[in-house]
């Protein structure tokens, strides 16, 4: 049964995935997940930035986000313009392991609960695409 608000519409539900990112370096991680150059390696074709209003483009077709929050080195979270109204965002987060250093890169996003599985899915694709672009 799909969840839907008191005016029937459909609720997106927040998920998050975690991918281990061996022997990256936080600095590199960064790089390529917390700037324009970097996303625009692996994430889409190209991304153009003004102010906080980024638009990102998969073969010519662009995808306005806004920029939410940025803590330099630690993470980022974009609104697409299609969720303005709402409480839905992607975050890009690193985490380290206390004990071991290990470099864990942890996705936040929303999907609906029957795109969910495709939605990981996608992400995984994008992540393994970031990890052969950083030579993982």
């Amino acid at each position: 049964m799909k969840q839907t608000t008191s005016d029937n519409t459909m609720v997106k539900e927040k998920f998050q995935v975690e991918y281990e990112m061996h022997n990256t370096s936080l600095q590199m991680l960064w790089a390529y997940i917390g700037t324009p150059s970097g996303l625009d390696k692996w994430f889409c074709d190209k991304v153009e930035v003004n102010g906080k209003k980024h638009t990102f483009f998969w073969q010519r077709t662009p995808q306005n986000a806004d920029l939410l929050l940025i803590r330099q080195g630690n993470f980022i979270r974009f609104r697409w313009e299609e969720d303005a109204n709402t409480k839905y965002y992607f975050e890009l987060k690193i985490n380290v392991a206390e004990l071991s250093g290990e470099i864990e890169l942890e996705i936040t996003d929303f999907a609906y609960p029957d795109e969910k599985e495709e939605a990981i899915e996608l992400w995984n694709t994008q992540i393994d695409a970031l990890k052969r672009s950083i030579g993982v």
